[in-house]
């Protein structure tokens, strides 16, 4: 029988079922992480240019005129046009699957309901945007070293009691994944012009 000597390589640890999901777990939310800061990547670059300067790469300073006539576009997704609300929800799925809900999302039951189709409702994909965006910026070393804890505080949890209280918008949407039940709760009716001031009001 050979005696190991001290310059033989230990012997691998054994790799269990366990420990392979951990690593799974870790590595998709690495990229999670890594897709979302593209995500904000892309957006400094559209909104400061190459240069950090705010300007295209080939335009000129910017005229008091210039300034006047250009609005400041919105962050929030409510704002976005189609083609923009696509790739922006497409984007938001690796954090909501794999940093939202396999870290924060606690066991699903009528009580704390989830849609997997949260897409589809509107009032969800606002709110889930603006955590999203929230958590970009304050989990930024720039953020300083609580900023983390402030974005749980002040947007993880409110956002999770919300989308996941009784009266929801997944209220409406089964959780028991045998038996998957998806359905949009109605808008309420638009303003009824009458009621608006500066108008004649008439009564029955």
């Amino acid at each position: 029988m050979t005696t190991p000597s001290s310059d033989d390589p230990p012997d691998r640890a054994a790799v269990t079922a366990e420990t392979l999901a951990q690593w799974q777990a870790t590595i998709a939310r690495i990229q999670a992480e890594r897709d979302s800061m593209a995500a904000v990547a892309n957006r400094l670059a559209e909104e400061y240019g190459p240069d950090g300067t705010g300007l295209p790469a080939e335009a000129g300073p910017a005229t008091d005129s210039d300034a006047a006539e250009e609005e400041p576009s919105s962050l929030t997704i409510l704002a976005f046009d189609d083609d923009a609300l696509v790739a922006e929800v497409r984007a938001m799925v690796p954090w909501v699957d794999h940093i939202l809900l396999a870290v924060y999302g606690q066991e699903i039951t009528s009580g704390r309901p989830w849609c997997t189709r949260w897409a589809e409702h509107d009032d969800a994909v606002a709110r889930i945007h603006h955590c999203w965006l929230a958590w970009q910026e304050l989990t930024d070393p720039r953020a300083g070293a609580s900023g983390p804890s402030v974005w749980q505080r002040d947007h993880l949890e409110p956002l999770l009691l919300k989308l996941r209280s009784p009266d929801g918008p997944f209220a409406a949407c089964t959780t028991n994944p045998d038996h998957p039940h998806h359905r949009l709760l109605p808008a309420p009716p638009a303003t009824d012009p009458t009621s608006l001031p500066g108008r004649e009001r008439t009564y029955p």
